[in-house]
């Protein structure tokens, strides 16, 4: 085996990238980075009946977008088909395989019968013995891999530690069905040892298949990678992982407004741990991933805790990064393509300018984007319920009274219009606050925004002016 660690991520595309095969992808990418090795990419598509291109593009979108890069150019399993049989075929010659030609009736009264004396279904070895002779005519038949009926066969797993198979319990497996296409744990094998990979990181519930593909490696006389088995994920409650726990695709995530690196450092967490460490740079993860800290038990997905990570990350990002990771989502949104004709340039550039108060009240992308919908809204502005509230009749009297006040400031600065409003309230006996709330309503159509006087600013003398007054003139609620 060489010296160099080689990883591989290798989804079937039957669908998009999930949030489980998103933490497999990252620790194998972890694991090769830290070691200075390689990732490869393998597009295990031989079942050909499900995957699709269109799968295949969304996990490598999923993956760059997540930031994982990979070493060469994706395998794609289905173009080794060839290579897969010519294996099952120098097994069958060196008789750690045979011809089996049980009808698919004959196998379903096998599970059946095994089902009805307790025991589980599998293949019964009729034709383990048979002589070729006796084969039925006309009948192409499927070749199997002759498993050891003795023993044990062992994993030695860096987080599940030793895993113990007795082999009596290992049926004979196909390696190659009755039409000539090749199994997948056959391929896998093949495809293992021809690409070079030393470490194979995957889910746990591969575990019974390590044991099956072991046994090939060995029959093959080929070295067996280490294997290292992930605990799954979990919802909060414990159950398994639903979409209602959050078992999306990452393209789910991109739309929510997660950020890659806050949804990396929130996978990395899922079942590793150095230390203490909460928030990490990706050059932490890489310098401190190791096999040996991962826990063996399953992993809890927590929506409240990804959102506050990607709260921090959010914080942390320069303005100007945001609006431009802003324009890249909308066209992911329902109603994308009208929001960018009503913000417009001008729109882009008052919400950069109006970024620093909408960070900090925002967890994600996409309700930082609902938070700064005043910006672009028009007039008459839609008010909220709370918002209606807070201009009942003395929050429009309020507003009436500042309305003059506001009308004479020039220049139209924070530091104008604070010393306006601050002399407004001290003359009227009035906390900022009470001056500050029917003007954000007015000016936001919600009770909670930025500071009331970078909205003033932002939004400009003429554009502030006209809601104020829309809303002096408004009727009163009955």
């Amino acid at each position: 085996m060489s010296e160099k660690v080689v990883t591989r991520f290798a989804p079937s595309p039957t669908g998009y990238l999930h949030i489980g095969g998103a933490r497999t992808a990252l620790f194998n990418w972890l694991y090769a980075r830290a070691k200075g090795g390689q990732l490869l990419l393998r597009i295990e598509d031989t079942d050909q009946a499900r995957s699709t291109e269109g799968a295949i593009l969304a996990i490598l979108d999923g993956l760059r977008w997540l930031g994982l890069d990979w070493d060469g150019e994706p395998v794609y399993q289905l173009t080794r088909a060839e290579r897969h049989r010519e294996m099952a075929e120098q097994l069958l010659a060196e008789g750690k395989a045979y011809c089996c030609y049980a009808s698919p009736e004959e196998l379903q009264a096998m599970r059946e019968r095994a089902r009805a004396e307790g025991r589980a279904p599998g293949y019964d070895g009729t034709w383990r013995h048979r002589d070729p002779s006796e084969a039925p005519t006309g009948v192409e038949p499927a070749i199997r891999f002759k498993a050891p009926r003795e023993g044990e066969t062992v994993i030695e797993d860096r987080v599940q530690g030793r895993v113990v198979f007795a082999n009596k319990d290992l049926d004979d497996l196909v390696i190659l069905r009755s039409d000539g296409t090749p199994t997948y744990n056959l391929s896998v094998v093949v495809d293992d040892h021809d690409m070079g990979i030393t470490h194979v990181i995957r889910g746990d519930d591969h575990l019974t298949n390590a044991a099956r593909q072991t046994q090939i490696f060995k029959a093959l006389g080929w070295d067996t990678p280490i294997y290292a088995h992930l605990p799954l994920i979990h919802g909060p409650d414990g159950a398994k992982l639903s979409k209602r726990h959050g078992a999306l695709g990452v393209e789910a995530y991109r739309a929510m407004g997660y950020l890659p690196a806050a949804l990396r450092n929130y996978l990395v967490r899922l079942g590793w741990s150095h230390g203490d460490a909460e928030i990490m740079s990706t050059e932490e993860m890489i310098r401190w991933f190791d096999l040996d800290a991962i826990g063996r038990s399953a992993a809890r997905f927590d929506f409240v805790k990804l959102e506050n990570l990607n709260g921090h990350y959010l914080r942390a990002m320069p303005d100007a990064e945001i609006v431009k990771r802003l324009e890249a989502l909308l066209p992911e949104l329902p109603d994308g393509a009208a929001l960018a004709k009503r913000i417009g340039k001008e729109g882009w550039r008052k919400l950069e300018r109006a970024m620093p108060g909408l960070k900090e009240r925002a967890k994600t992308l996409v309700e930082l984007l609902d938070n700064a919908s005043f910006l672009f809204a028009t007039r008459p502005l839609a008010l909220d319920e709370q918002a209606r509230k807070l201009l009942d009749g003395s929050g429009r009297d309020t507003l009436a009274t500042l309305l003059p006040r506001l009308e004479v400031v020039e220049p139209w600065t924070q530091a104008g219009l604070e010393t306006a409003i601050r002399a407004f309230a001290d003359e009227a006996g009035l906390k900022l606050g009470k001056a500050a709330q029917p003007l954000r309503a007015a000016l936001t159509g919600r009770p909670t925004s930025p500071g009331i006087f970078d909205v003033l600013e932002i939004l400009g003398r003429e554009e502030s002016l006209a809601r104020l007054r829309d809303q002096v003139h408004a009727s009163k609620p009955a």
